[in-house]
């Protein structure tokens, strides 16, 4: 047998062999999977759950449904009124108002904030100021109950 090819043929196996039991990045085996990082914010803000509380005596916040026909239309249009670009998502949006209406219980901070952060997504931003004219618009509807 000529001893290039018996070379070569013990060359295939060994990197065969290493490729069905797996390298890391240092070229060690490694037989236990490393548990993958966890992600962690940017910068440190608040949760949810840290600044909506539920109303005192254990009441929970109320969600409303998701609203059809006209009364979603006039949501949409609320909402566009604050901030026009917040209803090139719809659903987004609808989710968002609903979700926002838990930001109207006792002992919630920051609502206006809360309605910024709700209602940014993708390639939507949503200010402060505008978080505050969402709320007045969920308010005035009566989307809420409060």
């Amino acid at each position: 047998m000529n001893h290039h090819c018996t070379t070569t043929a013990a060359g295939i196996l060994a990197i065969a062999a290493l490729a069905l039991t797996g390298c890391t990045a240092d070229n060690t085996i490694d037989a236990k999977p490393k548990p993958k990082p966890s992600a962690t914010p940017l910068s440190p803000q608040p949760s949810f759950a840290e600044i909506e509380e539920a109303k005192p005596g254990g009441t929970p916040l109320i969600i409303p449904p998701e609203p059809t026909g006209a009364k979603r239309a006039a949501l949409l249009r609320a909402l566009a009124a604050a901030n026009p670009a917040i209803v090139k998502y719809e659903d987004k949006a609808i989710t968002a108002a609903r979700n926002q209406c838990g930001a109207f219980g006792e002992g919630v901070k920051k609502p206006d904030w809360l309605a910024s952060q709700r209602f940014t997504y993708k390639d939507v931003t949503t200010t402060e100021a505008q978080g505050k004219q969402i709320n007045e618009a969920l308010k005035g509807l009566g989307f809420c109950k409060a």
